[in-house]
């Protein structure tokens, strides 16, 4: 990859508005819509079952192509996929704006899902060759910039949509795609590095079989978190076949789509992944789920549903200031998953009389750990990844964030089966809960075996002192028989 010419020097400034304005395409549209499911629903005589596959059918897009657009960014750089993905998302805001029906409404939130793709992984690759070339381990700042726009959208999102609709209907959550891919688009032509193929490095064939097979897998999986209750084995069964022969075909080609061998090696990074995968289920739950009540169960306004969920946003940007010069991960992750499995068990309490004052409180909790959790496996995801590899692994970031999405959306369906009441807010609260504490054990865990590799061994004593006490050559400085001080780059 080719970045701006010039001699090593701080990372371009220019680079960082592309950068964020692209990477947070994709929790606005994630989130925007929170507080529009009643509305559309209301507009097209829809059922919440219906108008679920809106929020499904992002999530399926994404999940799939986000790995394939993170391929194409390690293989033909980060400007030409950023610009057409974010072309994406206007043409399917635009469509999603004149909608007539439902399902165009899907194809449009394919579309804009598709679209949004490009923008995380292509930061994360201009950043990891940026420090490649500068020679700087890891960009702290930048990270938690890039992780600072994505939580605090994120947060803001159902806010920003709540305003929306109640000012101009529900159709302005897709109309606002449109500016935001102008700019993009704009700044994306102005300042993105132009990419050029290294000497000596030949065209990549693309694995076409693979990345079916691949799709194939991850869409029955993602189908069964969407509805359990659809042929669960046969689609479970399906998964199990196309995955393993993935794994066989990647193992064989030149070219994989995906390097399995060395991702199977990269044992912190598939941790990382788990990870995601968990924080992703813990937050949509809170995202999706608590609106849900909130508009139902306690009879609250788009917009005043989107307010009491601002505190969230407030703690999330306090807590990214904070902490964004800080490289530890496990810190991070201990005390992020810690608060969080602590806000859900709060959940456990609210009922449809609890004060705002109470709700306002266990929001404004949630935000911290979706700061910590967000910094803290978005680090750990840069150090475990290669160069060469970091568009693919990105992406499949953000694949592994959106199975977690998919799984607290199967888990809200259950729990609001009949409607979104105080029993199905608990229901919830409790899965959260479950996962919260899940992802609280990998870190203890892992904090215990790294003290374990640290400890020094023990040396048993000389049988003579005397003897031993005239050959200073037995005798080691302090520290150099330490075990566990020398980490390669991919362990965080």
């Amino acid at each position: 990859m080719t970045l701006p010419e010039g001699a090593p020097g701080p990372f371009p400034r220019r680079l960082i508005a592309p950068m964020i304005l692209g990477s947070v395409l994709n929790p606005l549209n994630t989130s925007l819509l929170a507080v529009a499911l009643i509305p559309i629903g209301v507009a097209f005589g829809a059922p919440p079952a219906q108008t679920a596959w809106l929020v499904s059918a992002l999530y399926l897009a994404c999940a799939v192509g986000q790995p394939v657009m993170g391929r194409l960014i390690d293989a033909y750089g980060p400007r030409r996929l950023y610009l057409i993905g974010t072309a994406l998302v206007g043409v399917g805001g635009l469509l999603g704006a004149l909608a007539p029906h439902l399902g165009v409404l899907v194809a449009a939130r394919v579309l804009i899902g598709l679209g949004t793709c490009a923008g995380y992984p292509a930061s994360m690759s201009l950043i990891k060759h940026d420090a490649e070339r500068t020679g700087r381990a890891s960009p702290t700042s930048l990270l938690a910039a890039l992780s600072f726009a994505n939580q605090v959208v994120a947060v803001l999102g159902p806010t920003l949509g709540g305003l929306l609709v109640d000012a101009a209907g529900w159709r302005a959550v897709f109309t606002v795609n449109v500016p935001f891919s102008v700019a993009c688009l704009v700044l994306g032509v102005l300042y993105l590095p132009r990419w050029r193929r290294p000497a000596g490095v030949s065209r990549p064939r693309w694995d076409l079989a693979g990345i079916a097979l691949f799709s194939i897998a991850l869409v029955a999986v993602m189908v069964v978190l969407m509805d359990p209750t659809t042929a669960p084995w046969r689609l479970l069964t399906l998964a199990v076949v196309a995955g393993a022969a993935f794994v066989r075909r990647e193992l064989r080609v030149p070219d994989p789509f995906l390097d399995v061998r060395v991702l199977g090696l990269n044992k912190p990074l598939l941790v990382t992944y788990a990870r995601q995968l968990l924080t992703g289920v813990v937050m949509y739950s809170v995202v999706y789920g608590l609106p849900q009540w909130l508009e139902h169960g306690r009879g609250l306004t788009p917009s005043q549903t989107g307010l009491v969920l601002l505190p969230m946003f407030a703690t999330a940007m306090v807590t990214t200031v904070l902490t964004r010069r800080q490289r530890g991960v496990l810190g991070r992750l201990g005390v992020g998953s810690g608060l969080q499995l602590a806000a859900c068990v709060a959940l456990l309490a609210m009922h449809d009389a609890t004060p705002v004052v109470v709700l306002l409180v266990i929001l404004a909790a949630f935000g911290v750990p979706q700061a910590l959790n967000g910094l803290g496996n978005q680090y750990a995801l840069y150090l475990q990844a290669t160069p060469a590899q970091i568009g693919a692994a990105s992406g499949l970031f953000r694949t592994f964030m959106y199975l977690g999405a998919l799984t607290s959306a199967a888990a809200t369906a259950a729990a609001y089966r009949e409607a979104a009441d105080t029993p199905g807010l608990h229901a919830l609260a409790a899965f959260a809960a479950v996962c919260a504490a899940l992802l609280l054990a990998t870190v203890v865990v892992e904090a215990l075996v790294r003290r374990r590799r640290r400890r020094p061994p023990r040396r048993p004593a000389p049988p003579d002192a005397d003897r031993d006490a005239g050959h200073p050559a037995g005798d080691q400085p302090a520290g150099t028989h330490r075990t566990g001080t020398h980490h390669s780059r991919s362990t965080p």
